[in-house]
């Protein structure tokens, strides 16, 4: 391997197994150290870490370089674009990987977190528990600075006490759930609408009050079934749109 290490994954055989490798390299690229090596892996390297034919991941390349995050150069190799930048709208087939791709590659900061109770529209998630812990975090473009997204996450107080605030400073809180806490992620259901800046969102999205925003919540299971976490996250509409993709089996 180059000093590029790609995450792990844990193949779902339901799914396109190229889908599902490209988006997990895409989270890898977007969320890799600023000073990371450009140079990727070979194609047997990659496809042996993943588990995967030589074909599959030529496929599972092909779809990041015609997303522009990657080049591939004869003889010399495949290296990461240095101005790569998430791009919509964003291809979601239902993959674990799908989700961390889509909340990767922006710059995050904390703007607050503790114990609150749990909110009116949110009780049937949490029933029995009269408190969750609440993040709140923006997210900026990685280049511009400019704000893209801002997000509030709403967990479960036995799993946000096992969560380290400088993870969410580099990952989404799918990966930080699943990878750094340990969180079996049975499913994620998501909703998205559009709706319009109220006064907090138009502050911080630096956008005119009304203005259309699409206003994304995740709900994520674990594999007892329980919700472990609602992520209510307020998009610029500006800037992002979304494709849901149903392939028959």
């Amino acid at each position: 391997m180059t000093a590029f290490a790609p995450d792990s994954l844990v193949l779902n055989r339901k799914l396109p197994l190229w889908y599902q490798v490209s988006q997990s390299l895409r989270a890898s690229i977007l969320g890799r150290a600023p000073d990371a090596s450009l140079r990727l892996p070979t194609e047997e390297q990659l496809a042996t870490h993943y588990g995967v034919s030589v074909l599959t991941m030529r496929q599972a390349l092909k779809e990041l370089e015609a997303e522009g995050l990657i080049s591939r150069h004869r003889r010399r190799g495949t290296f990461i674009e240095p101005g790569a930048r998430r791009s919509a709208p964003r291809r979601l087939l239902g993959s674990i990987d799908a989700i961390v791709a889509q909340q990767s590659g922006e710059r995050t900061t904390i703007l607050g977190h503790g114990e609150d109770k749990v909110p009116g529209d949110l009780a049937e998630h949490f029933p029995g528990l009269a408190e969750v812990v609440t993040y709140r975090r923006l997210r900026c473009d990685g280049e511009s600075g400019e704000p893209t997204n801002w997000a509030e996450n709403a967990v479960r107080p036995e799993v946000a006490a096992r969560i380290d605030l400088a993870d969410l400073e580099r990952w989404p809180m799918t990966k930080v759930l699943r990878d750094a806490v340990g969180v079996r992620i049975s499913r994620i259901t998501d909703t998205v609408e559009a709706r319009l800046a109220d006064p907090e969102t138009a502050d911080l999205l630096q956008v005119p009050l009304l203005s259309p925003i699409l206003h994304y919540t995740g709900v994520t299971y674990d594999e007892d079934g329980r919700v472990v976490d609602v992520a209510r996250i307020r998009y610029r509409g500006d800037r992002f749109s979304f494709t849901v993709t149903v392939e028959a089996d």
